[in-house]
């Protein structure tokens, strides 16, 4: 028969010794791509290959991060990806202008060293919400936020009332932001005096100057709402709030804070 197939004796009895291994690699395989499925539909088709790593890591299974590719790639499987978002800033007027303290230095050493806050538009089917944050620039938790249908001072005035009252009233607290006209408004002003704060603004027109923001907003709309139908404002409201409560603070992996969550960053450095 070997003759007959035109193949080598040696040759078809490796195959005898060697043909179940095949099958062996593949059920293999197919483990492997069931776990990094149920890793990445757990993320909500956030999380790219580093990402599932580390989550992978700390359940036991320690894989390579090509082997995670090669399986992500296998499957089809690709994180929600990238698109260009709409500047927020209207810097054009006449009140006064805080000092750019925190010159693009976002490291901070310790919790309330250095806060940082900007807002965003967010499209829904009954008109535009407006979003404020404020951001703690040691763990990049969100420890404020407001949401309206006006984009007002008492919009930045509320955000930054909750993250005064989350982390305790703390005072000398560098708190940055753009030059748009909410947070030179005097209501602002009168709240970062009142409360013993130093605001800080960006230059004019240097969106670099508050890029951690930035980059939460980008994250956010990419992750949150870009692949999703339109939503009511309320539906907005639940999405937005479910987002930076529970999955950006508490579960998504930041690559600033050696692949931890801010409130596991926090919880782990902070005594």
């Amino acid at each position: 028969m070997a003759k007959v197939f035109d193949v080598s004796r040696s040759g078809f009895y490796y195959w005898i010794e060697n043909r179940h291994k095949a099958s062996q690699r593949e059920s293999a395989r197919q483990q492997l791509d069931i776990i990094v499925k149920k890793a990445f539909d757990d993320s909500k088709e956030r999380d790219g290959s580093r990402r599932i790593q580390k989550e992978l890591a700390d359940n036991g299974d320690k894989l390579n991060i090509k082997t995670i590719a090669a399986s992500m790639k296998r499957q089809g499987l690709i994180a929600k990806a990238a698109r260009k978002f709409k500047c927020t800033t209207d810097s054009k007027h006449e009140m006064p202008i805080a000092p750019n303290l925190l010159a693009q230095d976002f490291r901070a050493e310790v919790p309330n060293q250095k806060w940082a806050g900007d807002i965003t538009y967010l499209v829904t089917s009954e008109g535009w919400l407006y979003l404020a944050v404020i951001i703690d620039l040691y763990s990049r938790q969100v420890i404020g936020w407001s949401m309206d249908t006006r984009m007002t001072a008492s919009l930045v005035c509320d955000a930054l009332s909750m993250a005064l009252f989350r982390r305790g009233f703390p005072e000398q607290v560098i708190v940055h932001s753009d030059r748009g006209s909410q947070y030179c408004s005097k209501d602002y002003r009168t709240m970062i005096s009142g409360y013993n704060l130093k605001q800080s603004m960006s230059r004019k027109g240097n969106c670099w100057d508050n890029a951690c923001v930035e980059s939460f907003f980008h994250s956010m709309k990419v992750e949150a709402i870009q692949y999703e139908p339109m939503m009511t404002r309320e539906e907005m409201r639940q999405t937005v709030f479910e987002y930076i409560e529970v999955d950006y603070n508490r579960t998504r992996r930041h690559s600033a804070l050696g692949y931890l969550s801010p409130v596991n960053f926090e919880n782990q450095n902070v005594a």
